[in-house]
């Protein structure tokens, strides 16, 4: 399946044990699907890197068959260890991924040769894509430009695609597309933040949040048509909202609160420790806010 579109990144509900609450789970990939995803993504917001090895690849391959072919599903693989990283991407490749995606090591600051070191031992692993991700707005350090163009120019375009998040997210993107003399294929990754400028600047598709899925399908449509209009009065709800939430932790615990609101979640359970606490007020501007949202896509 062609790897375009909206294509949101699941929250991993859990029980009050913080086992992995895969009933809940198939009821959240199900529920994407049938708001117009063009598939999932398993990722950050995921809580990746609060599983255990052994989770990650249990949690992959179960959402890779849930989601069968009415999608495509993209597996984060980015690990500490390159070893680390090519046994979940065989995992990921041998469970029926569309594509895995990998942030590099966040623990070190590594140099641009490990940087293509890491990223062509991932490519050389598997034949699926690899969507290099610049998770730097919330977590790591930014990818230099100059790299992922040399990982493009080394390995292709089909099989080397970006999600870039580094500050500033327009001319970054716009520098990452010069730099690949506009081959790059490019996913938005800001929650949709900043879904507008970025679709003006050639992207793919869009990886935001689950939580409001019916939203970004439907922004995401308005863009794809033309309709400027519809898609302002999407986007400047969809962006309070995104600036609402602070950091990683920020994200798990608005989107998760707001998949409970839906019916979809029975708790707002996160690993912790957390960094963000959802307070009184915030939840109600939180709730404000979706309201907003939905009383737009009415319009």
């Amino acid at each position: 399946m062609p790897l375009n579109g909206v294509l949101p990144v699941f929250q991993t509900p859990f029980h009050e044990d913080y086992s992995v609450d895969y009933e809940t789970l198939g009821k959240e990939i199900d529920w994407l699907l049938d708001r117009g995803a063009s598939g999932v993504v398993m990722a950050m917001v995921s809580e990746t890197l609060r599983l255990s090895s052994e989770e990650r690849d249990q949690v992959a391959a179960w959402v890779c068959e849930r989601t069968g072919t009415r999608g495509s599903a993209v597996i984060s693989v980015g690990a500490e260890s390159t070893v680390v990283a090519l046994r979940h991407a065989r995992v990921a490749e041998s469970s029926g991924a569309a594509a895995v995606m990998a942030i590099p090591p966040i623990a070190t600051a590594l140099g641009v040769p490990q940087i293509l070191d890491y990223y062509g031992a991932l490519l050389e692993a598997t034949s699926l894509p690899v969507i290099v991700q610049d998770a730097s707005g919330y977590v790591g350090r930014p990818l230099p430009v100059a790299a992922q163009a040399q990982l493009l120019d080394q390995f292709g375009p089909h099989r080397v695609l970006f999600k870039p998040e580094a500050a500033p997210i327009g001319p970054t993107l716009s520098a990452l597309r010069d730099a690949t003399r506009g081959q790059a294929q490019i996913f938005e990754g800001s929650g949709g933040i900043h879904l507008v400028d970025s679709h003006r600047r050639g992207i793919v598709g869009s990886m935001p949040g689950a939580e409001i899925i019916d939203a970004q399908v439907a922004l995401w449509q308005a863009l794809e048509c033309g309709d400027e209009q519809r898609a302002y009065r999407l986007s400047f709800p969809i962006a309070a909202l995104v600036a609402l939430q602070s950091g990683l932790d920020g994200f798990l615990a608005v989107e998760k609160h707001l998949l409970q609101r839906q019916g979809i979640f029975k708790n707002t359970l996160v690993r912790g420790p957390s960094a963000f606490t959802l307070d009184v007020e915030t939840r109600a501007e939180v709730n404000r806010l979706h309201d907003l949202l939905k009383a737009a896509l009415q319009d």
